[in-house]
């Protein structure tokens, strides 16, 4: 026989047992449903954490009083010694800025506040910035204004839920605003970002400079310490050698050593990769979750195909009868196996694809500001899901086809049901 008379043998069969075909059909669609989405909202996911971590800046490293093993930039130690200053000081600052491949070093001075517009009140993040090489780290755009100047005193930028959405009346820029004793005006306002990270863009933050954010801020910070030092590299590949470099100047100048150690240094590029990496972790995961129930739909193809190599015994040894020969009858019931791979593998991808958009649409959307995250679905997915799911239904149908292609044509004749 033909290939194309196979087929449409094949074909006619499947149309023919329309209810056992859809039921068996089904269990693919699910299977290739749940993958499909899956995988295609674990990819948004991973882009949406991309987006939101590129406004860390690569290039960027913090140092930060006390020591965290987890966040040490790859290196062991202790924790802090007992009664040990845990105080960042301008010589850090300064010991810093000597570090081969360090491009601009920050002393921030962090903290919270009262801050007044009109008649309300609101407590806020306030971050005290040195305005000489903040604009040179900063990461993220402003909406409108201006970012800080050296030379500034009075003025400030605020994030954007702070301006649009905490006060009644949105806050303009050069609007009067009382934080903690002194007034300010609005020089800037940052756009919309959902973080905080690498020296600007908190949406509920204030910035100002260091010597005025100390004077604010409710808790007593001494005129040569910071809450933390933000430092940007020249490279971003060298990151974490710089990094490690950062540990081994500041050790013997702040007199600990690994055991006493009393500040982190953490390279953001490091988060970046960790996060990423658990992101996609979880979705591969996920995806190897939902395609156990692709080996259900295979264990249903299976199934049908052993009862339509029963049914049709007889019609088997009348096409043996007739000069078909083992391998074409194996063809005959794997294409049919191989249809049912490939219905349920197109329904089941445009299935997965409306589920992955509507979960993002109505759920995950909600995660982030202006709805950043988005179900993404390649044409590497779509083409993978659709051949895995016809050699699913093909790989189903072996055993059956191989039973159908050992019958001998004499005793199929004589079968009856």
């Amino acid at each position: 026989m033909r290939i194309f008379d196979i087929f449409s043998l094949s074909l006619s069969h499947v149309k023919k047992s329309k209810m056992r075909s859809w039921l068996t059909i089904i269990g693919i669609v699910i299977g290739v449903a749940a993958v499909v989405s899956i995988i295609s909202i674990g990819e948004g996911m991973q882009e949406s954490v991309q987006s939101r971590l590129g406004s860390l800046g690569a290039d960027l490293i913090t140092v930060t009083p006390g020591f965290s093993r987890a966040t040490g930039g790859g290196f062991e130690g202790g924790r802090s010694a007992p009664g040990a200053s845990i105080n960042l000081t301008d010589k850090d600052v300064n010991v810093i800025r000597q570090v081969p491949g360090v491009l601009y070093v920050n002393g921030m001075v962090s903290g919270r506040s009262d801050m007044v517009s009109g008649t309300e009140k609101t407590s806020v993040s306030i971050s005290g910035v040195d305005t000489a090489v903040w604009r040179s780290m900063v990461t993220t755009q402003l909406e409108s204004g201006r970012y800080l100047q050296p030379g500034d005193s009075n003025s400030v930028v605020i994030g954007y839920s702070l301006a649009h959405e905490t006060f009644l009346q949105p806050l303009t820029l050069n609007r009067p605003i009382i934080i903690g004793d002194k007034t300010f005006k609005v020089a800037g306002i940052f756009v919309q970002s959902g973080g905080g990270f690498g020296g600007g863009g908190g949406d509920n933050a204030v910035f100002m400079t260091a010597d005025y954010a100390r004077d604010v801020i409710t808790t007593n910070i001494s005129r040569n310490t910071f809450s933390s030092i933000m430092v940007k590299v020249s490279d971003p590949t060298l990151a974490d050698k710089v990094a490690g470099d950062i540990i081994l100047k500041l050790m013997p100048s702040r007199h600990v050593n690994q055991r006493t150690r009393d500040f982190t240094v953490t390279a953001f590029a490091t988060i970046q990769a960790q996060i990423t990496s658990v992101v996609q972790t979880i979705s591969m995961f996920l995806a190897a979750i939902a395609a156990v129930s692709l080996i259900v739909g295979a264990v249903g193809i299976a199934n049908t195909m052993f009862m339509s190599v029963m049914e049709r015994t007889r019609q088997i040894g009348l096409l043996k009868a007739l000069g078909a020969t083992d391998n074409e009858v194996m063809e005959l019931f794997l294409i049919e196996s191989g249809l049912f791979g490939f219905i349920g593998g197109v329904i089941g991808i445009i299935t997965g694809i409306l589920i992955s958009v509507l979960i993002s649409e109505i759920g995950l959307r909600a995660i982030g500001p202006g709805g950043a995250m988005n179900a993404v679905v390649t044409p590497q997915l779509v083409v993978f899901s659709l051949v895995f799911s016809v050699f699913i239904g093909v790989i189903s149908g072996v055993a059956p086809a191989r039973s159908a292609a050992k019958m001998n044509p004499v005793d199929a004749l004589r079968f009856e049901q």
